[in-house]
This record gives structure tokens, C-alpha cells and sequence, in this order.
């Protein structure tokens, strides 16, 4: 069949040009005259038709050698009607383009492994658990690996049977035809699960799934200083996963009991001393409790309502740390409800109803302590 064509100049190449030039030049082309890079243009879709024709007659030494003698080739057709389907008869390996735009002409999906799923517990403890460091037996159910089958889920752990749907192979491939050509898509097998294999006889005590629940004891240190919330993760204590991947972790939570006497705060503690009027205005040695136990501390004189005292390093120990945190101790002062006639006296004695705001120059603890020392 006669041409009006110049392949080589389609192809952008000189009529003295290699196979290898040629192979280059219509890579590039057909992939710049793509159709997903020109999406509705009819003129691309024309050019790449072009394109393909003349690379199938310069690739084939034959064609080429027909064509440079006469401008025909009898085969010269086939490009054109074949349009986007088959590149194959054209001498060219399309895994080249496709490995341009896919980086393969075979996908294949492997069978991935999946970890087992964490388990979350928790374990109460008081606070001078805490406060000290403790060791907890925890109590949990996990799901494990079947001891009668090892986890393969049939009876004996051998009754196997090669399987159906993959032949064997643990994976199925399936064939896609496209504008590059056919493509092979590999995935694994679903039946057997990528092992090539299915059972006979599912075991009794799993009844197939290769995992069972089983309770589980297991001792656990709590460091010094842990507070209400924090969370321990003890790895590979979790359940067994279901297609050989490693099993998961336990996590516990810590939930630390109130005190009765002590607000904490992060690593620090805070106490509520409660004092009367005398003690506040001439002092006082007063037994106080810490988290060591008790101690004396010695109220200051003249010390006002609200007035908070810092204890260093007398708090919870600070996590992955030598240090501790402090004990603030706030006075609260306890003004009484029901005097005594002698105690009103007194009272009345130290400053009197004057109706009057107190001067600033004394406040109410200096002058009740002088009255009382006066007495």
C-alpha cells in the first residue's frame, strides 16, 4: 500500500537513524501525545496513531528496508486499525512505557502480616503505693496461639489439603487488558490466605481460627511517683495475631486512690493546716503529716489566714528522676463559733468593738498576741 507519510519525519528522526534512536524518539512522542496528558484532544489521539504507525514499520527491519526502497509497505494498515489496542505486534517491549508511568508491567500485592491486638487493663493502687513504688499481680484475658494445632487451625496440625482456588501458589493473578497492553495483577490467594493450603478437618479446640482465650497472671513493678492516669505498656503481652504477625502489647492504667489529707499536683502535695487563733498569733511546734511520716514544723508567729509555707523536696518523687517534687502547707486559721465568758473578755480586752476598720500599721494576729502575752 502506497504512503504520502514520512514516518521519519513523524518520528522526528534522520532516514539514517539507529534502531535505538528510533525506539527513543517514539518513547518520547507516545508518551507526550498520551491520552491522559491530553484528555479530550482528538488531534493527540490522531498524532499518537501516527506515531505508532510509522514506529511499526521503522522498527521492523523488513518494513523499513520496503519502505526506504519504495515509501510502502503492505503491512502498513495494521498500525492504523489496531488504533490503542495491542502494541505487541509492533516489535516493542511496552513494559518500557509502562514502567515509565508504573514503574512495572506486573503488580503484585504480598501478603502482609498484621501485629495482634493491645489489650488495656487498669490496677488501683493508694497513695503511699505510689508514693513508694509497688509490684502488682495483674489479672487478664488474651487471645493466644492454639496449643492443640500451633495455631494453624487444623486438627493435628497437619490435615492439609493443597488449595483450589491459587493451585498452591498462595497468590492469583489475574490478566487486564489496557491502552499499554496486558497487565498482570497478583494477589494473595483469599481462600488459603497466601499459605497454598486449606484444612482437611478444622481442630476441635479452636475450631479452625488457630487462636483461643486463655486468662493470664502476670506481675507487673510500678515505679515511685506514678500518677492517677499514667499508662505502663508491657509489650508482647497482648492477643496472638491471626496471620503470624508478632502479638500485642498490655497496656495498664494506673489509678492512684485520693489521700485523705493530701491534694496532689503533678509531683507536688499540698496539705491544709488547721490552726486556731492563738497558735497563728504566738506560734506554734506543730506534728504535721508528710509522705515520709510525721514531722515537726514550727508555725511562725504572727502567721496570717491563707499563708502558704513551701517544704523542699518533701513531694512525690519526679519519674525517671532522683529528685522530688515540695509539700506546700497552707494554714487555714479557725475562728471560734462559741466563746466563753472569758474568752469573749479577752477578746474584747485585745482590741473592743470600735466599729472601725483595724489600722494598717498592726494587724489582728500581732495585737491578739500582744494582748495575750500582756495577760
Amino acid at each position: 500500500m502506497a504512503t504520502s507519510k514520512d514516518y521519519y519525519e513523524i518520528l522526528g528522526v534522520p532516514r539514517d537513524a539507529t534502531a535505538e534512536e528510533i525506539k527513543k524518539a517514539y518513547r518520547s512522542l507516545a508518551l507526550k501525545y498520551h491520552p491522559d496528558r491530553n484528555p479530550g484532544d482528538p488531534t493527540a489521539e490522531e498524532k499518537l496513531k501516527e506515531i505508532n504507525e510509522a514506529y511499526q514499520v521503522l522498527s521492523d527491519p523488513e518494513k523499513r528496508r520496503q519502505y526506504d526502497m519504495f515509501g510502502t509497505t503492505a503491512r502498513t494498515s495494521t498500525a492504523s486499525s489496531a488504533g490503542f489496542g495491542d502494541f505487541g505486534g509492533f516489535g516493542f517491549d511496552m513494559s518500557d512505557i509502562f514502567d515509565t508511568f508504573f514503574g512495572t508491567a506486573t503488580r503484585t500485592h504480598r501478603a502482609r502480616v498484621h501485629k495482634g491486638n493491645d489489650i488495656h487493663t487498669h490496677v488501683q493502687i493508694i497513695f503511699d503505693e505510689a508514693f513508694k513504688g509497688c509490684t502488682k499481680v495483674i489479672s487478664y484475658t488474651r487471645r493466644t496461639v492454639c496449643r492443640s494445632c500451633g495455631g494453624t487451625g487444623a486438627k493435628g496440625g497437619t490435615a492439609f489439603q493443597q488449595c483450589g482456588v491459587c493451585g498452591g501458589t498462595g497468590e492469583v493473578r489475574r490478566v487486564t487488558h489496557s491502552f499499554f497492553g496486558q497487565m498482570i495483577n497478583v494477589t494473595t490467594c483469599s481462600a488459603c490466605k497466601g499459605t497454598g493450603r486449606v484444612v482437611v478437618e478444622e481442630c476441635r479446640e479452636c475450631l479452625g481460627h488457630g487462636i483461643v482465650s486463655e486468662s493470664k497472671k502476670i506481675e507487673v513493678t510500678i515505679p515511685a511517683g506514678v500518677d492517677d492516669g499514667y499508662r505502663m505498656r508491657v509489650p508482647g503481652e497482648g492477643d496472638a495475631s491471626f496471620d503470624g504477625g508478632p502479638p500485642g502489647d498490655l497496656y495498664i492504667e494506673i489509678r492512684v486512690k485520693s489521700h485523705p489529707e493530701f491534694e496532689r499536683k503533678g509531683s507536688d502535695i499540698y496539705y491544709e493546716l488547721r490552726v486556731n487563733m492563738v497558735q497563728a498569733a504566738l506560734g506554734d511546734t506543730i506534728l504535721i503529716p508528710t509522705p515520709d511520716g510525721q514531722v515537726e514544723f514550727k508555725l511562725p508567729a504572727g502567721t496570717q489566714h491563707g499563708q502558704r509555707f513551701r517544704l523542699l523536696e518533701k513531694g512525690m518523687p519526679k519519674l525517671g528522676s532522683n529528685r522530688r517534687g515540695d509539700m506546700y502547707v497552707e494554714v487555714k486559721v479557725i475562728i471560734p463559733k462559741n466563746l466563753t465568758p472569758e474568752q469573749r473578755e479577752l477578746l474584747l480586752k485585745f482590741g473592743g468593738l470600735t466599729g472601725k476598720p483595724q489600722p494598717v500599721e498592726k494587724n489582728f494576729f500581732e495585737k491578739l498576741r500582744d494582748a495575750i502575752l500582756s495577760n
